[in-house]
């Protein structure tokens, strides 16, 4: 008998007999190989020097590659019905993004979402792809012998000449638009990208004009470029971070005389409002210069809690002022190293630091937002801050030089993202901008998928009411005309509107409505590979999220159906467009998180001009405070996003009917974005790590485990 040498065989036989030792172990069986042959010689391949199999090896490996086979299925059958039973409970607890019955997560009343008609749009394409996918069906068994119908096949036959003469061209044509929107989008990633690589491989960064030789004293401000710096602290309900956050600020390296730190509280809750008092109160009683304010009249969210603020009279004594979020801690010598890039620079207006975040491996969800952001501060917000001199402010984390706020008409309450609006203003001025990459200040990222999805929806829909209120003075402005097209083309339409437009209308109704009307096409290309090349593109600024660059492309496309009904809000001027909730925190970022995570310099300062954060004093003045962690533990209330279930449906329906047609790239991509859409719709992306793990093969079964 010849030699067996075929799949099953593994590796290539070796000269000389070798028998095969399988060891049983469950749930894995693994073979050792014997280099010397048996005494019997049982297993010796013959005269031949060349080593075969005989019945009894067959059998074994078979039964190996059985037993494999059987685990994968008994696998995926776990993790079907731990997701069934995920699904169960979601739907038995009837709580959906728009029902009445929706809590927020601390168990209180959520504001309840009016009626969505793009779910309206979503649920009339899943039904037709239903209705289309069992036509297709009854056809195909029509023309395997198997008649159920005898109108099957006249109706399948009428229903394709009209997709071919009424259905397939409008569709073809939208489809061609899509494509061109998302390559010239995807150019300008490119060239972004390629303008990260210059910056980098020419170490260039933004450097203070004139910077003395060694930082002096700072108890002695004219010793040094010590100017009067405001800092604020903007903030509403912030009980889970206002400790960190306060005791950061007045930890800040800089003369005591010429700072003062404004904590603005927005807090409706009287709890809250004692809590931060008390801590103002006792920093003040620590020699810090430190004010309380709460306003009356809360009007205006954020913008209108920092106009208020500037209307202090003491605020004319100053001439920066720097911005934190409620979760924002920055180090000691924030201020050292941003402050004196406006000496000698009298046109520059912003100073803005980068994003570091201390809980970007608590789960999946915030990986793949810590893979988001590196992309914006590394190559969007550094690229266009060194090329192009602008970029929008990102509301925390920055300075301003007073003046320039000023000049360009303070805050205002116009729309949902001020940062973005006093920076096109300040721009359309005249006044300059510098990003600093190297500076970083730690924050903390949403846990939840309900708090990012609540967040990315005012991100999207101000910049969408900004277009509309500041076009004319856009295009009145006198500035460069390279100036207005990039604020115009680049800034709003390319990366606020195309953006989200295209990766909605391409990849979630075009590519799956394609598989109905086959005589409309999408190409591989479109498809698969310059979506994968993108997506390598905006993971190399985080290169130890490879493992997660396929949840990420998926994850994506996702959130897509959220950015797109952010940005028609916002471009209509719909009743959510100004909706702002505050995004949820949970106080990750704590003072240990900071003192491990800070440069080795900083972890000790032996002199400063303000109080150091005793660490234990505070941890253990937060215990007696605080009750016990297991009193604290509420019920963690998950939703059901019914736009995203419907349009799982709608892949999974599309992926079905992609194998009549055997279309292999098209279905797997549609396999496995419906099954994202899934575990998003059944809010099961915020699932938390249960190690540091990065192993990618354990992310799915991550992902099924209930919260």
């Amino acid at each position: 008998m010849a030699p067996w040498s075929g799949f099953w065989a593994g590796r290539p036989a070796l000269a000389g007999g070798t028998p095969v030792v399988v060891k049983m172990e469950n749930p894995n069986w693994s073979i050792s190989e014997i280099d010397e042959a048996d005494e019997g010689g049982e297993f010796l391949a013959g005269t031949g020097g060349r080593r075969r199999k005989n019945a009894k090896q067959i059998t074994w490996v078979l039964l190996l590659k059985a037993h494999r086979a059987a685990g994968c299925l008994a696998w995926l059958a776990s993790a079907a019905v731990a997701l069934g039973g995920a699904a169960r409970r979601r739907v038995a607890a009837g709580r959906t993004d728009d029902s009445d019955a929706a809590v927020e997560d601390d168990g209180e009343s959520a504001p309840l979402a009016p009626r969505s008609p793009l779910y309206a749009f979503i649920r009339s394409f899943v039904l037709l792809s239903v209705f289309l996918l069992a036509v297709e069906l009854a056809a195909y068994a029509n023309g395997r012998g198997r008649v159920l119908v005898a109108s099957v096949d006249a109706f399948h036959a009428s229903w394709v000449r009209f997709r071919a003469k009424y259905v397939a061209p409008p569709l073809q044509l939208l489809a061609d638009a899509c494509v061109v929107l998302f390559l010239v989008q995807s150019a300008d990633r490119l060239v972004q990208s390629l303008g990260c690589l210059y910056i980098r491989l020419n170490r260039i960064k933004p450097k203070p004009v004139s910077r003395p030789a060694a930082l002096p004293d700072p108890e002695d401000p004219d010793a040094g470029y010590y100017p009067m710096v405001l800092v604020q602290i903007p903030m509403c309900n912030e009980k889970e971070v206002y400790q960190q956050s306060i005791a950061a600020v007045c930890n800040l390296d800089w003369p005591r005389s010429n700072i003062l730190v404004q904590v603005l509280d927005d807090s409706d809750d009287p709890t809250t409002q004692a809590l931060i008092k008390d801590e103002v109160d006792k920093w003040r009683q620590n020699g810090a210069r430190i004010v309380y304010r709460h306003r009356v009249l809360r009007e205006g969210y954020k913008a209108g809690n920092l106009k208020s603020a500037m209307s202090c009279s003491y605020v004319k004594d100053y001439e920066y002022v720097t911005i934190f979020d409620a979760d924002f801690q920055p180090y000691p010598d924030f201020l050292k190293r941003t402050v004196p890039h406006f000496k000698d620079s009298e046109e520059l207006g912003l100073v803005q630091a980068r994003w570091s975040f201390v809980n970007k491996d608590e789960n999946l969800l915030t990986r793949l937002q810590n893979i988001n952001l590196c992309f914006h501060f590394e190559v969007e917000q550094q690229v266009n801050g060194i090329f192009i001199n602008f970029f929008g402010f990102n509301g925390t984390a920055g300075v301003w030089r007073i003046k320039a706020l000023e000049d360009s008409g303070g805050w205002m309450e116009r729309t949902t993202v001020e940062d973005m609006d006093i920076a096109v203003r300040a721009h359309l001025n005249g006044w300059k901008f510098v990003f600093l990459n190297d500076v970083e200040c730690q924050c903390e990222l949403p846990e939840s998928y309900e708090a990012y999805r609540k967040q990315q929806h005012r991100w999207h829909s101000g910049p969408m009411q900004l277009f509309r209120l500041c076009l004319p003075d856009i295009i009145r402005c006198k500035i460069a005309f390279w100036k207005k097209a990039n604020l115009i083309f680049l800034f709003f339409l390319l990366r606020k509107l195309i953006l989200p437009f295209y990766s909605f209308t391409l990849f979630c109704i075009i590519l799956p409505m394609t598989m109905f009307v086959p005589e409309a096409e999408l190409p591989d290309w479109v498809v698969c590979y310059i979506p994968a090349l993108m997506t390598f593109l905006n993971i190399l600024p985080a290169p130890k999220s490879f493992p997660f660059i396929i949840p990420y492309l998926l994850f994506e496309n996702t959130m897509s159906v959220t950015k797109f009904n952010a940005m028609i809000s916002g471009l209509f001027q719909l009743g959510s467009a100004y909706e702002w909730v505050v995004t949820k925190k949970s106080g990750r970022s704590s003072e240990g998180d900071l003192i491990a995570l800070a440069p080795k310099e900083l972890k000790q300062q032996k002199a400063c001009s303000t109080p150091i954060l005793d660490l234990a004093a505070i941890k253990e003045q937060s215990m007696l405070k605080q009750p016990s962690p297991r009193k604290e533990a509420k019920k963690k209330y998950n939703r059901i996003y019914k736009k995203e279930l419907a349009l799982s449906l709608l892949l999974l329906t599309a992926a079905a009917r992609s194998l009549l047609s055997k279309q292999g790239i098209h279905f797997y991509f549609l396999l496995f974005q419906g099954l994202a859409f899934l575990l998003v719709g059944l809010d099961l992306i915020d699932c938390r790590l249960q190690s540091d793990s990065d192993q990618y093969w354990d992310i799915m079964s991550l992902l099924l485990q209930d919260s």
